[in-house]
């Protein structure tokens, strides 16, 4: 079975308590850009729609795209950068009754060939004129010997693929309009709207189908939770295609009628963006813990009443020195899965500094389990956090095997999070305290340490790895390569060369090696990366300190 449906049961449930409606993600776009059709919908530093631009142009894209031969339930891979057009194209794809497949810009050739050929895309919709990588002729690359993938769609100025901006052209928009309308009265809003990619434990990674009822209920309830109203403008600095970009900055200010202040990570320029704006909220994950040291933070949140950090361990220092300039700040902890934990406001202040806070819907459903097992451990002890509720998968996409042990048999989802529930002013909180999935937290991209160790041996001279993650003051986590090999030592450049030759995703990429011998092991013959891992950082303290 490729999709694992939500029980019949549930979905009344969900339905009878108003939190699943009846209707598509574009249709309840089209329902929110007709209430506010003259507010701004989405700002960057070169351009701007209103709701109705937005809904206007998107309503045309669509055309074209159902003119090209795209037929509802199609997938469509999307890579492409923080960019305005990138929402017209999600939005667009949306009304032609498309699957977006939320890739990263940065996936290469060994994630998007297993993504696409796992969902049988047929379009692959990238940027042309990307600093440093060619994403246009990377994806006419990836048709050939491809069995669906047929066409290839650009942002941009590029006639090796369709250009987005003549998609539509020359369409009347009431004929544009009608046939959306068509195409969505066809759509199941229990059908599958969106794919989103997990961090993945093993192999490249899993797809995780989100369905259109679901997936908007999700973003509606964040925007509640923070008490959104259309004079919200969000600003957002992490990768837009992804499951927060879309679910926190994209459905959900729209949602409400508010404003995407869209930036991309460079706080040269987002911060003065923001600044422009009169931005009102912010989310800051790992990669931009640092943010508030910046010159122009100051001018940028001068209008902002809410900072969100996002990471499951916020440093109290960067909480301190936020809350010290008089800003309220909280935290959230989501995942593509579906969970959202928040501590919104109303939250103590020793709640919102050391927890993640409370799941987002009245429904949601969380246990504390010992690892490997079905058993809740006693009250405040730690264990592994596991989800069930109205926003959150009951299978990944087309991963029979792999569902059997990320479920309970109840179908409660394994989050692989080390958690706890503590007691405040009378409320449990979650507190994350680490992971049993080996993965490697880069700036909010999770890296799979398997993966990575496999990609390494099948290097001719390694005989052994063992990947484990180092702390970084930037990112919070980078990767360390502990290796074996025959031969003299490996330079970090040469491993890099072979994950290049390999076509891996350069965030992936080793970017310490060390040599070992041997790679030590635990007494029942696993691989001993706790040592590993307390090593690399006692190296990297030595290296700050100057010790030997």
């Amino acid at each position: 079975m490729t999709l694992v449906p939500h029980p019949p049961s549930d979905v009344r449930r969900y339905r009878d308590a108003g939190l699943w409606g009846t209707a598509t993600i574009a249709t309840e776009f089209h329902r929110i850009a007709l209430l506010h059709p003259d507010r701004d919908a989405v700002v960057t530093t070169a351009a701007r729609l209103t709701f109705r631009e937005l809904d206007e142009r998107t309503d045309l894209v669509a055309a074209g795209l159902a003119g090209l031969g795209l037929r509802p339930g199609d997938p469509v891979l999307f890579q492409v950068t923080n960019r305005i057009e990138s929402v017209v194209a999600w939005y667009a794809v949306l009304k032609a009754g498309l699957v977006p497949v939320a890739t990263l810009a940065a996936h290469r050739g060994h994630e998007i060939g297993g993504i696409s050929r796992r969902v049988g895309a047929v379009a692959h919709l990238v940027e042309a004129g990307l600093r440093g990588f060619d994403l246009v002729g990377f994806a006419r690359e990836q048709q050939r010997d491809h069995p669906t993938l047929r066409h290839v769609l650009v942002i941009g100025d590029d006639p090796r693929g369709v250009g987005l901006d003549s998609l539509g052209a020359g369409i009347d928009p009431r004929g544009a309009r009608a046939l959306v309308e068509t195409i969505q009265a066809g759509i199941d809003p229990d059908a599958v709207a969106v794919h989103q990619l997990s961090g993945g434990t093993t192999g490249v990674p899993k797809v995780i189908p989100r369905l259109h009822a679901e997936y908007w209920y999700n973003a509606v309830e964040y925007a509640r939770s923070w008490g959104w109203t259309e004079r919200t403008r969000v600003a957002h600095l992490i990768p837009i295609i992804h499951n927060a970009g879309v679910v926190c900055a994209v459905h959900a200010p729209h949602s409400v009628g508010a404003c995407l202040v869209l930036a991309t990570p460079d706080l040269d320029e987002a911060l003065p963006l923001m600044a422009r704006e009169a931005a009102t909220h912010v989310l800051l994950g790992h990669g931009h813990y640092r943010a508030a040291d910046h010159p122009d933070f100051d001018a940028a949140v001068k209008a902002v009443t809410q900072v969100v950090l996002s990471g499951a361990k916020v440093p109290p220092a960067l909480f301190d020195g936020i809350e010290a300039r008089g800003l309220w700040s909280g935290q959230l902890f989501g995942m593509g899965e579906g969970l959202f934990l928040t501590t919104r406001p109303g939250t103590s202040r020793l709640a919102r500094a050391t927890t993640v806070g409370t799941p987002l819907s009245p429904l949601d459903e969380i246990r504390i389990l010992e690892p490997g097992t079905e058993t809740e451990v006693a009250s405040g002890a730690v264990g592994e956090l596991v989800c069930r509720g109205p926003y959150t998968l009951r299978g990944y996409y087309d991963a029979p095997e792999h569902n059997a042990r990320a479920f309970t048999r109840e179908g409660f989802y394994r989050t692989g999070d080390l958690a706890a529930l503590v007691e405040i002013e009378g409320e449990h909180h979650v507190r994350i305290e680490g992971r049993i999935k080996d993965l490697i937290n880069r700036g909010g991209e999770k890296i799979n340490a398997e993966e990575v160790e496999l990609l390494l041996l099948r290097h001719p001279r390694v005989t052994a790895a063992a990947v484990v993650a180092m702390p970084d003051p930037r990112l919070g986590e980078r990767t360390c390569a502990f290796v074996v090999v025959d031969g003299p030592e490996l330079t970090l450049p040469e491993v890099q060369e072979h994950f290049a030759a390999l076509d891996v995703a350069k965030f992936k990429w080793p970017e310490r090696v060390e040599h070992l011998t041997e790679i030590p092991r635990t007494l029942v013959g696993k691989l001993d990366k706790k040592r590993l891992a307390a090593e690399i950082a006692d190296i990297l303290d030595a290296e700050r300190t100057g010790r030997s």
